[in-house]
């Protein structure tokens, strides 16, 4: 049974409370400023889909063999 006392457990991001995360938003908003921050965000999300499909294997276009791409440069 409880007695009246309560754990307060505060998650973590990256080991960094949530202080230490406001301060380097800050810090990233006085370096680029606000009207930068949803280019860098969406670029950072399209390297981040980019990176994922590298490693997961998923290209668009499956490699050529040696043979073809030289036939192709020769055209």
């Amino acid at each position: 049974m409880l007695s009246g006392k309560f754990i307060i457990v505060e998650e973590k991001m990256f080991g960094l409370g949530i202080q230490e995360l406001l301060v380097i938003f800050f810090i990233i908003v006085l370096l680029f400023g606000a009207k930068k921050l949803p280019d860098l965000a969406a670029g950072l999300g399209k390297g981040i889909r980019e990176f994922k499909k590298a490693t997961q294997g998923k290209d668009e276009e499956p490699p050529k063999k040696i043979e073809e791409a030289k036939q192709g440069e020769e055209a």
